[in-house]
């Protein structure tokens, strides 16, 4: 997809401090130290009870295609600092032209659901070359995983009934536009009305007309019937251009001829009023005049939580068209990922050193470690997550400690299944993934939530998913940040016990 959006280098899509961390590591020699550093975010989007990663495919083509082109070099070395010299030395500029990537990366697949503190990248590699990846790897997954929830959360409302993703004139550039179809489409979402996506994903597109066709007309009639007769196998009517009901009834009797001539009304579209009274009244009408299998599509600043007050007022909708409140993620713009430094070691030969980032907030207190997550399930359904250092593996039975109480627990049954969820994407910096397509991605996304028990699912107060460290990481982590208390001018020392 980027490839296709953009015929550059994107090695720069990254903020100026990675560039002078690296220049850092590089000039006291330590850039071919080894670090892990974990991609995660600290609370569910949307006050919601779970998440689904999404992005994957795209940060893989990222990385695959990352190298600083000599328009990058030329741009990097003509940077100054305070004093008007060049910020970066010639050897630095040598260093980066010469750089092949060569980090190991583990992720989570795109579909699955996941939940906060999860690790859904791991990099492990020299430290100047997993810094570079901070900021591309938190653009790429933020946003994606962000709508991916969004438009499985509306999904979820629809119950079953396609959602058609409306948002490109809404959405946040050419490039947020392409993306949150993307992600949209994997969170459950059947069509997009965005061409581009189309072309470029396999996305299925559709659309109809706008207000501006009918006011065209001298009669609401003569619109409906002249795009009848130019376009007579994609017939969706918009009849709220002046009166809505009436609307459905001149759009009924220009279905009427199309069936009569041997063609099918699709449906009509709502896009204003009380939705759930005018489908009600306009389903009357449509069946009155023998039309039961024309659809009625709602749009119109829809979410999750209206369409499910629709649902529940009975309104007699087939389709939802969203756009606004999906593609913009409209009531939470962005979903807080980070991306923290969990171990460093000297080389191969040396001990891990487990790092831990303490803060006056407890959600921001970062985990230490080789991080993978164990998922429990029995009988289909999800229950529990694990987050555990791999050298220490996972107890039996397995002990979930939540991060932020240790005192609650939850205790895995000997007898239920499990399995790890971060999978080698990259090895020694050559790929060893291949990424499924996008209707595997979207099947795998409705799998996963219905995976979830119903009160996870839910809107408004959804009951909290068991996920949290095995029982030997969450200790180590509370040593590690006693350690750091006590020695508050100086970086944890680190903890080595393998």
């Amino acid at each position: 997809m980027l490839s296709a959006l953009y015929k550059t280098s994107l090695a720069l899509l990254t903020d100026l401090y990675q560039l002078t961390m690296c220049y850092g590591y590089w000039k006291l020699g330590v850039q071919k130290k080894e670090a892990i550093f974990n991609l995660h975010f600290r609370s569910n989007p949307f006050k919601g009870g779970y998440t689904v990663a999404c992005g994957l495919a795209c940060a893989i083509e990222y990385i695959e295609n990352l190298r600083f082109d000599e328009g990058d070099l030329d741009y990097v070395a003509s940077l100054t600092g305070n004093d008007g010299k060049p910020l970066f030395d010639a050897g630095f500029i040598s260093e980066l032209r010469q750089m092949k990537f060569s980090c190991d990366i583990d992720a989570i697949p795109e579909g699955t659901a996941v939940f906060p503190n999860e690790p859904l990248i791991r990099v492990r590699g020299p430290i100047f070359q997993c810094q570079l990846l901070e900021t591309p790897l938190l653009n790429i997954v933020n946003f994606q995983t962000l709508i991916a929830t969004k438009s499985s959360r509306i999904c979820s409302a629809a119950k079953g009934e396609p959602v058609l993703e409306f948002g490109l004139r809404r959405a946040q550039g050419v490039d947020g536009s392409l993306t949150a179809s993307r992600a949209a489409f994997i969170g459950g979402c059947a069509a997009t009305s965005n061409v581009l996506a189309g072309k470029v994903l396999g996305i299925p597109v559709k659309g109809t007309h706008a207000h501006s066709w009918v006011m065209s007309f001298d009669s609401e009639t003569e619109a409906f019937e002249a795009y009848a007769d130019a376009m007579p196998n994609n017939c969706v009517f918009l009849v709220d251009t002046y009166d809505t009901l009436d609307g459905v009834r001149h759009a009924a009797r220009v279905g009427q001829k199309l069936k009569a001539a041997g063609h099918k009304m699709i449906g009509i579209r709502l896009d204003s009023g009380d939705l759930a009274y005018l489908s009600i009244e306009a389903r009357k009408i449509l069946d009155h005049a023998g039309l039961t299998d024309t659809q009625i599509i709602a749009s119109n600043d829809l979410d999750e939580n209206l369409i499910e007050s629709l649902k529940h007022q009975e309104a007699m909708v087939n389709t939802w068209g969203v756009g606004t409140k999906l593609v913009t993620a409209y009531d939470q713009p962005a979903l807080g990922g980070v991306y923290k430094l969990s171990a460093i070691r000297e080389d191969a030969d040396s001990p891990w050193q487990y790092k831990v980032k303490l803060s006056e907030q407890t959600a921001k207190t970062s985990t230490p470690g080789i991080l993978q997550v164990r998922r429990f399930h029995r009988d289909g359904q999800l229950l529990g997550d694990a987050i555990y250092n791999e050298p220490f593996g996972v107890e039996t039975p397995a002990a979930i400690v939540d991060p932020k109480d240790p005192t609650r627990t939850k205790i895995m049954p000997n007898d239920v299944q499990w399995e790890d969820l971060l999978v080698p994407i990259f090895r020694a910096g050559k790929r060893a993934y291949d990424s499924p397509s996008l209707h595997d991605i979207r099947a795998r996304t409705a799998e996963q939530v219905k995976k979830l028990h119903p009160a996870i699912r839910r809107f408004t107060n959804p009951h909290e998913y068991p996920a949290g460290l095995e029982r030997r990481l969450a200790e180590m982590r509370t040593q590690l940040i006693l350690q750091s208390r006590a020695h508050p001018t100086r970086s944890n020392p680190g903890y080595d016990k393998q």
